[in-house]
C-alpha cells in the first residue's frame, strides 16, 4: 500500500497545505485547515500569521519532509500543541512535554478570576507547565508564587517557562503531594487537579488519553478526591480573607462548593467559563 503522506507535495507551498488538509478531513480530524497551516507555519520556520503569503513560494525538500512528518503524526492522533513542543496559553508562549498537561483554553477562566482580586504571595497545585502561575506572576508585577508537582519532569519544564517568560526570579517550585512539603500561608491558592472520573476515561479523545500524562488526568476514583484534600487543606495555609480557587469539570461544580462550604469557606461561587459552562469554584478564608 503506497504512503498517503507522498501525496502532500509540492511545487508550491499552498499545494502541499491543500494536500495535507484533505488528507486530514478525510481522517476524521476536526479543525483540519487549521492544524494544517499551524504545522506547514512551523515547517517553514515562519509565524502562522505569514503562511498566505508564502502560498505561492516553491517548498523546498527540507521543509517539505518536515511537514509529512508533522502531519503523519498528526493523522496518529497527536495534538498539534506535542508536534510542535508549545502551546500559547493566556498570551504567553509555554512549552510543554510529554510529563505536562496540555494547557486547555478553558483553564485561561481561572487565570481571568485570579487576577480579578488582590493577591502578593500564590501557592499553584500540581503546577505541570506552571502556564498558571505564571500567569498570574505575569499579570502581577511584585507577586510571588510556589508550583508544586509530584513529577520532576514537570517542575523542570515549569522551571524553564518561568525563566524564559521573565518571572524565574519571583516563582518557586517544588516537588509535593498537594500540601505535603508546602510551607507558610498563601493570600491565593489555585489549582486544575486531575478531575475526571475512572468511569469518563474511556470517553475521552485520543488526543487526550493518548498524550496527557494519566496522572494528570483522573484520581482513578469519582473524579472528586483531589478536591476533597484541596479543600480540607486550604484553609491551615490560606490567610484570612485569602482565596481559594479550582478549576472543575463542567458537571462538577455543585459537588465543589459543597466541599469548600464544608471546609469552612465562604463567599463560594461557581464561575463559567466563556462557552457558559461550569469552571471554576472559588471561596474564600473568613478574615
Amino acid at each position: 500500500m503506497s504512503d498517503p503522506l507522498t501525496a502532500i507535495a509540492g511545487p508550491r507551498v499552498q499545494d502541499a497545505l491543500i494536500a495535507a488538509t484533505r488528507l486530514l478531513r478525510e481522517a476524521g480530524i476536526d479543525g483540519a485547515q487549521g492544524d494544517a497551516r499551524r504545522l506547514m507555519a512551523d515547517a517553514l520556520g515562519i509565524e502562522a500569521g505569514r503562511l498566505t503569503l508564502a502560498g505561492p513560494d516553491p517548498i523546498w525538500d527540507k521543509a517539505l519532509a518536515r511537514f509529512r512528518d508533522h502531519v503523519g503524526q498528526r493523522l496518529a492522533r497527536r495534538p498539534v500543541s506535542r508536534i510542535l513542543g508549545w502551546r500559547d496559553f493566556f498570551g504567553l508562549r509555554f512549552r510543554i512535554s510529554d510529563q505536562t498537561l496540555d494547557p486547555r483554553p478553558e483553564t485561561e477562566t481561572l487565570v481571568s478570576e485570579g487576577l480579578a482580586g488582590d493577591f502578593t504571595r500564590v501557592l499553584d497545585l500540581g503546577t505541570g507547565s506552571g502556564c498558571i502561575l505564571i500567569a498570574l506572576l505575569a499579570g502581577r508585577e511584585g507577586a510571588t508564587g510556589l508550583g508544586t508537582d509530584l513529577s520532576d519532569g514537570a517542575l523542570a519544564v515549569a522551571a524553564e517557562n518561568a525563566e524564559t517568560l521573565g518571572v524565574a526570579a519571583r516563582a518557586d517550585f517544588r516537588r509535593s503531594d498537594w500540601f505535603a512539603d508546602v510551607e507558610g500561608v498563601f493570600d491565593l491558592i489555585v489549582s486544575n487537579p486531575p478531575y475526571i472520573a475512572l468511569e469518563e476515561m474511556a470517553a475521552l479523545a485520543p488526543e487526550v488519553s493518548g498524550h496527557d500524562p494519566r496522572l494528570a488526568l483522573t484520581d482513578e476514583g469519582d473524579g472528586l478526591a483531589c478536591y476533597r484534600i484541596i479543600a480540607g487543606g486550604a484553609p491551615q495555609h490560606l490567610q484570612p480573607g485569602g482565596r481559594l480557587m479550582v478549576e472543575i469539570g463542567w458537571t462538577q461544580g455543585p459537588a465543589v462548593a459543597d466541599l469548600f462550604r464544608t471546609a469552612g469557606l465562604s463567599d463560594v461561587r461557581i464561575v463559567p467559563d466563556l462557552d457558559g459552562r461550569d469552571r471554576v469554584v472559588t471561596g474564600r478564608k473568613p478574615g
